[in-house]
């Protein structure tokens, strides 16, 4: 449900605003290339930015204010956090910190948690809260009036998916770039996609990010699947530094998966 504690129309002309962050300028050039690569922004576009509070959606969020300040075209862009009711999990010093920002700013509550213990069937907890909280992102943004939703996986990120999907799914496959739901209705954008996680950790900590301790509950019981592969690549690139250079070549087609369905829906209306 959404949290009525907190609406992005509170007053915060009152509140001094927070420094933002700017990217260095590796990081601006990775991310202003990804922009246009993969067509992410069009003119007038109302993002809306999934923000769990960890130092990868934080940096997102001023990676695209930085954006916002310098692009050609205009765009909007508020922040969004799922909060699944779990312990230790408390995003209460984002509504403070996004105020100070003054960037609209909601909070979907879910009790996640309890829904995968009577709902879940067949499935791993960690691919139904995914679908959960991906559910609840697209009924804020419809409800709110935003059609991009902004993601913060980065390049390893994909990497993992890949041997995931690869080793245990049987395909090729990993997140896509840049790309439309299956309504039709909303857009999905991940900027990240060739900036390594080590970065954003860079970042994070450079500009002093107020990251919240994660939230799930069952990447706390044992390790996963992600974390191995995580520890794979790392294992790997110690013996090839230029491991990640290779697979972003080969993660590319696949990136690109549904780019161009995305690309011919936008062509209408950016003529219109």
């Amino acid at each position: 449900m959404n949290d009525p504690a907190y609406h992005p129309t509170d007053p915060v002309a009152t509140i001094p605003l927070a420094p933002w962050a700017t990217p260095g300028k590796k990081l601006q050039r990775i991310v202003a290339r990804t922009l246009i690569e993969f067509s992410m922004i069009q003119p007038y576009d109302r993002i809306m930015i999934g923000l769990s509070g960890g130092k990868d959606s934080l940096s997102l969020l001023h990676a695209l204010r930085h954006v916002q300040r310098r692009a050609p075209i205009p765009f909007d862009i508020a922040a969004i956090t799922i909060d699944p009711l779990t312990p230790g999990f408390d995003p209460s010093p984002l509504r403070g910190y996004l105020a100070q920002l003054g960037i609209p700013y909601f909070v979907e509550q879910e009790d996640i948690v309890g829904l995968a213990n009577t709902h879940m069937q067949g499935d791993s907890y960690c691919a139904f809260c995914a679908r959960m909280k991906r559910g609840l992102l697209y009924k804020a943004a419809r409800r709110e009036g935003y059609n991009v939703l902004a993601l913060a996986q980065h390049l390893d990120d994909l990497a993992e998916s890949f041997l995931m999907s690869a080793f245990h799914g049987g395909k090729l496959n990993t997140m896509k770039a840049h790309y439309r739901n299956d309504a039709g209705d909303l857009r999905v954008i991940r900027p990240f996609v060739r900036v390594r996680e080590r970065a954003l950790i860079d970042f994070a900590q450079t500009n002093r990010l107020p990251v919240i301790k994660d939230n799930c509950p069952a990447c706390f019981a044992k390790p996963t699947q992600r974390e191995h592969f995580k520890q794979l690549l790392a294992d790997e690139e110690r013996l090839n530094p230029q491991l990640f250079r290779s697979l972003a070549a080969t993660l590319t087609p696949l990136m690109r998966d549904g780019l161009d369905a995305c690309m011919a829906a936008i062509a209408p209306l950016t003529k219109a």
